[in-house]
């Protein structure tokens, strides 16, 4: 999978689909403005998420901000670093700073979402 396979959502979330499994994390426009992040509230392992649903929260020096599932899935797996390593969704918010991964994924909601041109039209990049 390569940068060009990640889906984006108008909320700034991001998803890449490996299989039948699926990882999640906000994108580097999201973090640069949030800002400093301090605290990444993930949903529990096992929880089962609608598309749209809030799947984590984030909270930084200048606000807490809602993420949401960008398809429908089962929680996987939090990522385990970034509970006493927030910062790394701030300096690799695509590798080491994805917040979860989703199984039993709808990956006909993936036609929705926006591909890497379309999400840099919307975030003026």
């Amino acid at each position: 999978m390569t940068p060009n396979d990640r889906k984006y959502t108008k909320t700034h979330e991001w998803i890449m689909v490996d299989g039948d499994t699926a990882t999640v994390g906000i994108s580097d426009h999201a973090q640069e403005a949030l800002g400093d992040i301090t605290f990444v509230d993930p949903a529990a392992v096992g929880k089962e998420l609608k598309q749209g649903e809030e799947c984590a929260v984030i909270e930084s020096v200048k606000a807490a901000s809602e993420i949401y599932a960008p398809i429908d899935g089962k929680v996987a797996e939090i990522n385990p670093e970034i509970d006493s390593t927030p910062e790394l969704v701030n300096h690799d918010p695509y590798a080491q700073g994805w917040i979860l991964k989703l199984s039993n994924i709808n990956q006909s909601q993936l036609d929705a979402l926006l591909d890497a041109a379309a999400y840099d039209a919307l975030t003026g990049k």
